[in-house]
């Protein structure tokens, strides 16, 4: 565990002081995620990534702009202590009020394991979790990937033959643009990329996002 108290120290930055205008929906910030309430850690809606993987990002963002498209991000770098606390939730068995929403054909216990770990590769500020929007005349529009951020199912699996073909070209895309800038998918959750190698693969951080 890092003694880092802040990005800074940690040799992060925020995404938005490269990317100004960054489409974000910082979920763990409020009580729109899979746990029901402000996640512990999270004080502001920001994104925190070391530097050379927010300008992969960056990047990517550039990339995707001429076509139309852009990034949508739900999470970024996660305190050590978010990450206790979804361990926490998911072993109260008794809190079930989000599960129509996020885990319907599953029984929470089985939550822990691949899902929800006790350790986290967002804690080490590399990893995030995003999607794409779409530019439109009337506005942007989140781009349909078959299920929502955070869906515990095998739906969301990156490669689920359960989607349409349609959104299944979507994930793809995403996929092949984040890849083309280092970033890795995890195949269980197809929002979910890591920039490799990992600048500090072997220290977590718990400075609060703000």
């Amino acid at each position: 565990m890092s003694p880092a108290a802040d990005a800074a120290s940690a040799g992060m930055v925020e995404i938005r002081s490269l990317v100004a205008d960054m489409s974000m929906d910082i979920r763990y910030a409020g009580s729109d995620n899979f746990v029901g309430r402000p996640v512990e850690g999270y004080r502001a809606a920001g994104c925190y990534l070391h530097r050379n993987v927010a300008q992969a990002l960056a990047r990517v963002e550039r990339e995707l702009r001429p076509q139309g498209l852009r990034l949508h991000i739900y999470d970024c770098y996660r305190p050590v202590r978010a990450v206790r606390d979804f361990v926490r939730w998911a072993g109260d068995l008794s809190d079930q009020k989000t599960k129509s929403r996020y885990y319907p054909a599953l029984d929470k216990r089985v939550l822990l394991g691949d899902y929800i770990s006790p350790t986290s590769g967002h804690s080490r500020g590399a990893t995030l979790d995003l999607g794409l929007m779409e530019s439109q005349a009337g506005g942007d529009r989140i781009v349909d990937m078959g299920t929502g951020f955070d869906y515990f199912d095998e739906r969301a699996h990156t490669d689920s033959p359960d989607i349409t073909a349609a959104q299944r070209a979507n994930r793809q895309r995403l996929r092949a643009a984040m890849q083309r800038e280092g970033f890795e998918n995890y195949p269980l959750e197809w929002w979910h990329y890591t920039y490799k190698p990992e600048p500090t693969p072997a220290t977590a951080f718990d400075f609060p996002v703000e």
